[in-house]
């Protein structure tokens, strides 16, 4: 049987521009399975405007926030966010010291994986998929057109109609197939009585 990590606090990262629907699917999906998931602005204020002008109250300021042992780092896509959250100095040494530690986890969706992991130089030898158009700022990586990609420790998603695959995804590797399994049923992402071979989970 494998063993999952003990509960850990994970952090999604908002920058102006942020693409709404990916930030708020992976934070709902996320407590939905009971992980402890934290909005982090990476701004001067708590509210944050997304590139479709909603705007959200993130939970904590990334300045007054102590990033300890993180299990997940999460980067939502949306232009300009992506451009923002590379161009934010501190999460760039964040995201490198989460690549390095022993356990901990980072996912990316939409431009994210090109614009923010693949400019670090994070991809360098993993599968990755990202929005089309991204993937020439994503040097020494195996690119896949899917939906989402699992390569170690990365967990990437294509693009906002893949956002709830992709998050479900992160619970499938953080809390095992049975929890995502019992999330995606209670979304009604597929009917449980569906054959195993026709879900995503199959």
């Amino acid at each position: 049987m494998q063993n999952y990590p003990e509960m850990k606090e994970s952090y999604i990262f908002l920058a102006a521009g942020f693409e709404e629907i990916e930030a708020l699917t992976a934070v709902d999906v996320m407590r939905r399975a009971g992980m402890e998931v934290h909005t982090v602005s990476i701004t001067s204020a708590l509210q944050v405007r997304g590139a479709h002008g909603v705007t959200v109250n993130a939970d904590m300021l990334f300045d007054n926030t102590l990033f300890s042992d993180p299990e997940w780092l999460v980067l939502p896509g949306g232009m300009p966010g992506a451009t923002n959250l590379f161009e934010f100095g501190q999460l760039q040494g964040l995201l490198k010291n989460q690549a390095e530690s022993p356990k901990g986890r980072i996912a990316a969706i939409c431009a994210a994986p090109a614009v923010v992991l693949g400019q670090l130089g994070l991809l360098n030898g993993e599968k990755a998929t990202c929005y089309p158009g991204f993937e020439n700022l994503v040097e020494g990586a195996e690119m896949i057109d899917a939906p989402v990609v699992v390569s170690n420790k990365f967990v990437l998603g294509n693009g906002p109609a893949n956002a709830l695959p992709w998050a479900l995804t992160i619970v499938r590797e953080a809390r095992g197939k049975e929890v995502a399994s019992k999330v995606a049923n209670g979304m009604l992402y597929y009917r449980s009585d569906v054959n195993p071979q026709q879900n995503f989970f199959g």
